[in-house]
């Protein structure tokens, strides 16, 4: 499988969880630093939340790493929480920014 078509699938699939104190999907937040996908097609996110005390800083990275392995082409995900570098809210994509009125 086409490690390409593996990412976009798991960025659309990304786009499906939100923030629960921000109406924005978590990855237009920017709060998606990396995703690896390996030659046995498993998936490795590495992510940050807003911030290191976000009321859902056990449930979330869960969140994302089921919906990952829900993907039939993804054989085994994982994800790993970074605060380095800390999350700004330049992170986010133009569009969140524009949503939450940035712009």
């Amino acid at each position: 499988m086409d490690k390409k078509i593996i990412e976009n699938t798991v960025i659309e699939v990304l786009k499906t969880v939100y923030d629960p104190e921000i109406p924005v999907d978590i990855y237009e937040l920017g709060l998606i630093y990396d995703i690896a996908v390996s030659d046995t097609s498993q998936v490795d996110v590495l992510m940050t939340l807003t911030s290191p005390s976000c009321p859902v800083a056990e449930s979330l990275p869960a969140e994302v790493e089921e919906k990952i392995k829900g993907i039939q082409i993804v054989s085994d995900a994982k994800v790993t929480i970074t605060f380095e570098p800390a999350w700004e809210k330049d992170m986010m994509s133009e569009e969140a920014q524009l949503e939450l009125g940035f712009m």
